[in-house]
């Protein structure tokens, strides 16, 4: 990837997002500037943070923060460290928090942030550096009631922690809302930890009553090992899916009879790979090495909760699940949805599916903003509240257009209330 005076070089998944943006354009009979609107971000900020490194040497790492639209409120949306992000992926990922805010009805606009860095390659010092670094680059243009930063793929609470409190001496006194999914010590909520992939299992329960009445003993295969991955496992067992498969990239741990999902709140700390292989040693799950072979079990709810663009036109004939649940952002390709489709498998879409994470940082976001607490019963059962409300209204609006697939009854809602808002205010 480069970029020259602010452009940057597409990516599939750019592109994909905004022929689903200029689907549900269509769809929803809107007009084309609104389309034009929406396809370009309002605003992208790159940085290059200096990083002193423990053999003393300084190295510098190439950051964003892509702010896509604001009409509905202040921008939101989580920071990406990975060594293979791309701006232009950033821009997608912006793109799809704006319409998940607005599905949500939330009163945030859509951003997203990156730098381009392993974390795993980092000892803690230099990742504490690289993490404050980040924050002092993109501080004139964050705030608690501007834009508001949260985690993703490779960043946690602490990096937030690190990140608020950086924010905070900056402007000389505590600015709690400015990051959520903090630690509970740092003006975070306990359930903010799990509350992605709480969200996706709620999703996933009322996805099963829709079609089969329950999700009681229904089978679930579950790609991906990180935190939404891992507590969707956890939350779709609790609420009685039989979980018989979770993966990482070392391969996948299968269990015909189910998965002791108990073993990941009893081990927090451990990571992806250390985590599937304690469901083999202690569990007695199969290791089947080619991680790979979760997208073709036998099962009725697969459930990719990793990275993007992972069920494609050349794996999809695999797939024999009849519900495909997304934890992931982007982690099925248009091409495969339509096959998918064809055969009569049923898609809840990420923005959608994985809203649970920014419903829980707006839960945050207002007890901050109130410095107020609420408990984590409380706090959950809100959360779920929202969720549930959320699905059924998708799933009703899918009901009544039966030529549009669950996806597009999600985004052509979401682009209403954006135009709506949009008309409104004036801007079209």
């Amino acid at each position: 990837m480069s970029h020259t005076g602010g452009a940057y070089i597409t990516t599939a998944f750019l592109e994909n997002t905004l022929y689903m943006i200029k689907r549900g354009v269509e769809l929803g009979g809107l007009p084309v500037e609104f389309y034009e609107a929406l396809s370009k971000p309002k605003r992208i900020l790159i940085v290059n943070i200096p990083v002193k490194m423990d053999n003393g040497k300084i190295q510098y790492f190439e950051g964003y923060r892509v702010q896509h639209c604001d009409v509905l409120g202040p921008f939101k949306g989580g920071v990406r460290f990975h060594p293979e992000v791309t701006l232009a992926d950033d821009v997608a990922l912006a793109v799809l928090m704006t319409l998940k805010n607005s599905l949500a009805g939330l009163p945030y606009g859509g951003a997203k942030g990156a730098v381009r860095v392993d974390p795993k390659k980092l000892s803690q010092r230099e990742l504490e550096e690289l993490s404050r670094g980040y924050a002092r680059a993109i501080a004139p243009l964050i705030g608690d009631v501007v834009d508001i930063p949260a985690p993703d793929v490779g960043t946690n609470a602490q990096i937030m922690a690190w990140m608020v409190d950086e924010y905070s001496k900056l402007k000389g006194y505590n600015v709690p809302g400015v990051f959520t999914s903090k630690p509970p010590e740092l003006w975070g909520n306990p359930v903010r930890e799990y509350a992605t992939g709480f969200g996706v299992a709620v999703v996933t329960r009322e996805m099963a009553k829709k079609q089969w009445g329950q999700l009681e003993g229904k089978m679930v295969a579950i790609q991906g090992l990180g935190n939404v991955g891992r507590w969707t496992a956890y939350w779709v067992a609790k609420l009685g899916a039989k979980v018989v498969a979770v993966s990482d990239i070392n391969g996948v741990a299968y269990k015909k009879d189910g998965l002791n999902t108990d073993i990941i709140a009893e081990n927090r700390g451990l990571s992806g790979p250390s985590l599937l292989e304690t469901f083999v040693a202690k569990d007695g799950a199969e290791h089947i090495r080619n991680p790979d072979a979760i997208f073709s079990l036998e099962v009725d709810v697969l459930i990719p909760a990793a990275i993007e663009n992972v069920i494609r036109g050349d794996n999809v004939g695999g797939v024999r699940a009849r519900v495909v649940v997304e934890g992931a952002n982007g982690p099925t390709t248009p091409e495969a949805e339509r096959v998918l489709y064809q055969r009569g498998v049923l898609v809840v879409p990420d923005i959608l599916a994985n809203a649970g994470g920014v419903v829980m940082s707006y839960l945050e976001w207002v007890e901050n903003l109130q410095w107020y607490i609420w408990d984590e019963e409380e706090t959950r059962r809100r959360l779920e509240s929202i969720m549930t409300t959320n699905f059924n209204r998708v799933y009703q609006r899918w009901e009544r257009e039966k030529q549009w697939t669950m996806r597009d009854a999600a985004i052509v809602t979401a682009l209403e209330r954006i135009y709506k808002t949009m008309k409104t205010r004036g801007w079209i």
